[in-house]
């Protein structure tokens, strides 16, 4: 019995930053995309297309990559 706390403990650990870092990825990336908008409304359209860029990937890394990938697969295996 007490040999299972630890591992409990690790995985709700590594499942928590999992998920801190899925979500700093896409709060990253919808901030990269909504300051790309607004360079590129205010005419700056090659600093404007490089943060839609760099957004597209934080959201892709965050969403899909972390979250989706990595995040629901060990949920998923865990239930």
């Amino acid at each position: 019995m007490s040999s299972l706390l630890p591992e409990l403990l690790g995985e709700s650990l590594s499942l928590l930053v999992y998920a801190l870092v899925a979500g700093a990825l896409t709060v990253g990336g919808v901030v990269a995309e909504f300051a790309s908008l607004q360079h590129y409304g205010a005419g700056d359209v090659t600093v404007g297309l490089w943060l839609a860029a760099i957004g597209g990937v934080m959201l892709y890394a965050g969403v899909y990559g972390i979250a989706y990938g990595k995040l629901l697969g060990r949920l998923t295996s865990r239930l």
